[in-house]
């Protein structure tokens, strides 16, 4: 029967006006970027200024402030393809390995004899000895040092591979290591160049992994490519302070020679430093996820002997008392000092997991890129360029908007105006979409909005040309409308259902432009069969309900 039940009714409404107020605030762009900016702000230093203050106000709070972020093409700004040098980082876990082997074989000296560096291949370490009959005595003592590779991939394996030929002890990192190191030194490069960028207070920047070894960085609305280089180039501040309290209070004074930090981690919670570092992270060569004595997962750090000497010092002074390893003036850890830490090397212990203590260790050693990046691609786009984008864009859409109205209203009267609004609700749900999920806007996917229009109606025309089959088969008007949309459902289904599973297809194998198409033609879809069979029919009925009338044409 040609009947919606009440609840139906609301719930469909409801929808629809959900769909025009999460769009509305892409009407306003600019006032609605600057709120946010300003609500950023405010978060941020707990200080309103006037500025903010009128920002803020340009804006109810109570009308939903999330925008369609405007893609590189469309806002302008730097487009790097940067390449890490992973062998380098073989190389410094080799330079850094050799003190140890040369101090383990030293031990064994009544054994191996003399022993020296031997020339090799910068991704291995060889070491000769003056007694070959020790060879065995010094591979055994040398894969001492191996320990277990921290990943969930290498699980009972070590990270250290020994062998030995003639007079020539070689040590290379296993590939269940190398493996591990590659994703380590790929995802601390990644939140290195995250760091630096979020920095500056840039929109939505799209920072991620290209392959294997690659990071495809773009920034809109920064200047130029040449900047966003120099900006990647800088160094995070990472330092080691005494923690004199920790406190919940955002507004504590701090006193003299003294700062008050956040925690990273713990929202509400701020810690009382003093200014002077112990340590700074230029003094920090190493930090590596590993286990404790109970084998439970913790950070292991080492120090240059600089750092070794004052971090022993202090330790050894102030046993039980907290100290914070800060990133950036935030308090990222602030564990206790069980014990006096000689020797330049030390382990923090805690709730850790073996993905947490991997991340704690990537930040510790985000001071610096752990190998450099060569850009391989580099481009600047201007807002000009951005500008011209969305204004084609804009075009386009009202072109095609206009081409499709005319061709509904001219081939299907009213229930074609029924259409029209119905597309008109459909768009707008897709900007709500997009603006909820945060998806960003690129000029592939105004093209994706473009087809969609054409796409959106055709269920509506499925729909008309069942109700016409069905009028002209001698049934009323309200018997035909019900098996219009009835028969005309199982096709809508199916067609859209393989274009959805090709959507899908685009987005996770696809990258950049191509996900931005995906993105507005998946979500296109699904905001299309909504209006076409729930928003289309309800109008309908309405107006059946209204004028009930006893011929239609369609």
């Amino acid at each position: 029967m040609l009947q919606i039940a009440s609840w139906k009714r609301v719930l469909i409404w409801l929808v629809v006006i959900a769909g025009f107020l999460t769009a509305l605030p892409n009407a306003f762009y600019a006032r609605v970027e600057g709120h946010n900016d300003a609500v950023a702000a405010v978060e941020k230093s707990g200080v309103q200024t006037p500025e903010s203050e009128a920002a803020l106000a340009a804006w109810p709070n109570w009308i939903p402030s999330g925008l369609v972020n405007l893609g590189l093409d469309l806002r302008g700004g730097a487009h790097l393809l940067a390449e890490v040098n992973l062998a380098e980082v073989y190389e410094t876990r080799m330079t850094a390995l050799w003190p140890e082997v040369r101090d383990r074989l030293r031990d064994a000296r009544d054994e191996v004899g003399t022993i020296r560096r031997a020339p090799s291949a910068p991704d291995e370490l060889k070491v000769q000895i003056s007694q070959p009959a020790g060879l065995q005595r010094a591979v055994e003592v040398v894969r001492g040092l191996a320990s277990p590779v921290v990943s969930m991939t290498g699980v009972g394996q070590n990270d250290l591979e020994v062998t030995g030929a003639g007079d020539t002890v070689t040590v290379r990192l296993s590939e269940a290591e190398r493996t591990a190191t590659d994703d380590r030194t790929m995802q601390q490069s990644l939140e290195i160049v995250r760091r630096r960028i979020d920095e500056v207070g840039t929109r939505e920047p799209t920072i991620q992994r290209e392959g294997d070894d690659r990071i495809l960085i773009q920034v809109p609305g920064i200047g130029s490519a040449e900047e966003l280089k120099s900006l990647i180039g800088t160094t995070a501040q990472l330092n080691f302070q005494p923690v004199v309290r920790r406190t919940d209070n955002p507004n504590e004074p701090p006193g003299s020679g003294n700062m008050l930090a956040p925690a990273a981690n713990e929202p509400g919670v701020y810690y009382v430093l003093e200014q002077a570092p112990v340590v700074t992270g230029e003094e920090l060569t190493n930090a590596q996820p590993s286990f404790d004595q109970n084998g439970r997962p913790a950070v292991s750090f080492t120090f240059n002997p600089g750092g070794a000497r004052k971090f022993g010092d202090y330790t050894a002074a102030n046993i039980g008392q907290l100290f914070a390893i800060v990133l950036d003036d935030e308090v990222i850890s602030a564990p206790q000092i069980q014990s006096h830490i000689a020797g330049g090397s030390g382990i923090i212990t805690g709730s850790f997991t073996v993905e947490s203590s991997t991340e704690l260790a990537v930040l510790l050693r985000a001071g610096a890129l752990p190998a450099k990046l060569t850009f391989l691609e580099e481009r600047t786009i201007g807002p000009e360029l951005g500008q011209d984008s969305i204004n084609a864009g804009r075009i386009a859409a009202i072109v095609g908007m206009v081409a499709v109205v005319f061709m509904m209203v001219a081939s299907y009267g009213l229930f074609g105006v029924f259409a029209t609004f119905a597309l008109i609700v459909n768009m707008a749900m897709i900007l709500g979409a997009m603006s909820m999920m945060g998806a960003t806007l690129t000029l592939p996917g105004i093209a994706g909005l473009v087809l969609t229009m054409g796409m959106a109606v055709d269920a509506n025309v499925l729909i008309f040309e069942r109700i016409r089959e069905e009028l002209k088969r001698g049934r009323g008007p309200a018997r035909s409308i019900d098996l219009g949309f009835e028969r005309a459902l199982s096709a809508i289904i199916d067609g859209n259902i393989t274009t959805f599973i090709t959507g899908l297809i685009l987005f996770f194998l696809g990258s950049g432009p191509v996900r931005g198409f995906a993105v507005t033609l998946v979500i296109g879809l699904v905001t299309s069969v909504f209006s076409a069979i729930f928003v289309t029919r309800l109008l309908i009925v309405m107006w059946m309900e209204r004028r009930r009338p006893k011929t239609i044409t369609v």
